[in-house]
């Protein structure tokens, strides 16, 4: 019986020397969105190898997935959301995931479907599901005077069309954010669409043809910022020190300004 419990123990002890470091200790697998992640990620290959360190990108499609493969070991660390969506997710899926560096800035944008201003006529507005980004859609459709929120929310929680004081009449639909941009640009004219800067860039949709957007000076910048994620306690893991100070390098800044157009913002 001692044998056994010193065996556990000697178990449990590996498990957690090594969760944060992979047999290859010299190479950083990331978990990615496709658009701008993985291609900030391609170019900083080079600068991390200058390093010792080979960079691995594995691309995704949802925002779930690349937690989950985080979570169980098949990743390092992921690149493609930001802290309100994590904690979110952190409390839904009982996940222990935290931030090891901010890196960039997605503004969302309102865009409309061939009108040019927010006073002609609106069919339906379309906004993310998620909390985090619904909430951010309900305060950029508010700021633009379409819709009224009430007076007396908090911002720092998670606002639901339950908190719209007065919607105009308009109807708000919630989906997935991946499918925003599909359902605008095949929707009817009047149709407007709250999209986050990853997806409008992977559709070819222009930031500047938006309606309204963040402003980059605001809260938003800080609080949306998008994040390098890592299981709890791996923040300090030599790979990941040197992946986000490659990613906070004056070469990946000037590659992100030059490279999107305003969409996406070097932090």
């Amino acid at each position: 019986m001692k044998k056994l419990f010193i065996s556990l123990c000697l178990i449990l002890c590996l498990g957690i020397f090594t969760s944060c470091t992979e047999k290859d200790e010299k190479t950083i697998v990331v978990g990615a969105s496709v658009t701008p992640h993985a291609e900030i990620l391609e170019f900083a290959k080079s600068l991390l190898e200058e390093k010792g360190y080979k960079l691995e990108i594995r691309k995704f499609d949802d925002y779930v997935t690349p937690n989950l493969a985080l979570e169980d070991g098949s990743l390092d660390a992921n690149y493609f959301q930001h802290l309100p969506y994590l904690l979110d997710f952190n409390e839904g899926n009982n996940t222990n995931l935290v931030s090891a560096g901010t890196i960039h800035y997605e503004p969302l944008a309102l865009y409309g479907k061939d009108i040019e201003t927010v006073e002609e006529g609106i069919k339906e507005i379309i906004i993310p599901n998620d909390g985090s980004n619904g909430s951010r859609a309900l305060l950029l459709v508010d700021g633009a005077g379409i819709i009224e929120l009430k007076a007396d929310i908090d911002v720092t929680k998670t606002i639901t069309k339950y908190d719209i004081e007065n919607s105009n009449g308009y109807v708000i639909r919630e989906v997935d954010a991946d499918l925003i941009p599909s359902l605008f640009l095949n929707g009817e004219k009047g149709t407007l669409a709250v999209i986050q800067g990853n997806y409008a860039l992977q559709a070819s949709i222009d930031i500047n043809s938006s309606l309204i957007k963040e402003e980059a000076s605001g809260a938003s910048a800080t609080a949306y910022a998008n994040i390098i994620a890592v299981r709890s306690g791996c923040e300090n893991d030599e790979k990941i020190k040197a992946l986000i100070e490659v990613l906070q390098s004056e070469e990946v800044k000037n590659y992100i300004k030059n490279t999107y157009g305003g969409a996406v913002l070097p932090l």
